[in-house]
């Protein structure tokens, strides 16, 4: 099996700066509970900075709350109950399920249902019994969680970085599938049009991926004061965001009617691949323009010298899955200058109507 290092490394990278602030927002949690506050086994306090901080994207102030709400309900029903009833197997059960379903009561919160059961079984099985450290606990965990946001204030990880890595995955894929469907159709390759198409569709999480590090990134900046002037960056990216979720959808029925045509044999206009390939280059040329904080003028240029083109490619003339290909082709047109900043309006108007073939009907 092929171990993909490089790929890894580049994973372990990305994740590098939340790591880091787990890391040190952990150990310091562990100072201020144990060694100024006093408190003896402050374990709930380095926990809640990993749960706050995590790896993961979004939503880090909800998980702040939901933490400490779950652990405040996990330490007082373990402590009410362990204190009456002793511990064992059977009082474990009993104070798993009153902790979670108060939890679940309280709120819907995947977080909190978990953090108040895994709360009760470290009070219901690790602290000796009659231990009356439920408040210390319920301190910890709110030390940890506001540490765990004050590290993401203060040693923030580039929120222009992370959502740039995810926006040049997404484009990157876009540019692969539409340079693949090129060569399909140059070289009438059935086979590598389904290639093309099993790209578009594995490009979905790369795309779901994108979503998730924007909201990462507007959270960033939302609490970290060395990010505010980042703020006006980030519009460009959420321009983005909807319409190449479009383009990808568009490319996807593209692909899927590229590998019925070639299939078939049927005839493709000889303007289709160039305009794929061109299509490509602008999304690797938007790709770049992003990274380097530009407008994406060039990028709407070049998508508009395509669209110009569009109306030199005869309709009706090839058969009906290259029809359906070339409207697809259009569609995808639209999605990227709307991506590029152009209202949608504006993005359609720039579209020329189709050419008809010699001797067609020319009517609505």
């Amino acid at each position: 099996m092929h171990l993909d290092v490089r790929g890894r490394l580049r994973r372990v990278a990305f994740m590098a700066p939340s790591i880091v602030q787990c890391a040190v927002a952990s150990a310091l949690a562990w100072i201020v509970a144990k060694d100024l506050l006093g408190h003896s086994r402050p374990f709930f306090a380095p926990i809640a900075v990993v749960v706050c901080v995590g790896v993961a994207t979004g939503q880090r102030l909800r998980r702040l709350v939901e933490l400490v709400a779950g652990v405040s309900v996990g330490v007082g029903v373990g402590d009410l109950l362990i204190s009456m009833i002793g511990s064992g197997p059977w009082q474990i059960a009993l104070v798993v399920a009153l902790a979670m379903g108060a939890a679940v009561f309280l709120d819907s919160g995947t977080l909190i249902v978990l953090q108040a059961g895994s709360s009760a079984v470290l009070v219901a099985t690790l602290l000796p019994p009659g231990d009356t450290g439920g408040l210390d606990r319920m301190v910890d965990a709110l030390i940890g969680g506001t540490l765990g946001i004050a590290a993401l204030a203060l040693l923030p990880a580039s929120p222009a970085g992370i959502v740039h890595r995810h926006a040049a995955a997404v484009l990157e894929a876009l540019a692969e599938a539409l340079r693949g469907t090129a060569e399909a159709v140059k070289e009438a390759d059935p086979e590598r049009a389904a290639v093309a198409l099993r790209q578009a569709r594995e490009s979905q999480s790369a795309m779901e991926a994108f979503g998730k590090a924007l909201e990462t990134g507007r959270e960033i900046t939302a609490i970290s004061p060395l990010r505010h002037r980042r703020r006006q960056r980030f519009l460009r990216y959420e321009t983005a965001l909807t319409p190449l979720d479009h383009a990808l959808r568009n490319l996807r029925v593209l692909c899927r009617r590229a590998v019925v045509a070639l299939g078939q044999r049927e005839v493709q206009p000889p303007l289709l691949a160039r305009a794929l390939r061109e299509l490509a280059d602008a999304a690797l040329l938007f790709r770049d323009e992003l990274a380097a904080g530009k407008p994406p003028d060039g990028t709407a240029a070049t998508v508009l010298k395509v669209a110009s083109r569009l109306g030199e490619v005869p309709a009706g003339r090839s058969g009906l899955s290259t029809d359906a290909m070339i409207a697809q082709l259009r569609s995808v047109v639209v999605d990227l200058l709307v991506a590029a900043g152009l209202d949608r309006e504006a993005a359609t108007a720039a579209l020329p109507p189709p050419a008809h073939p010699a001797g067609g009907a020319h009517g609505g």
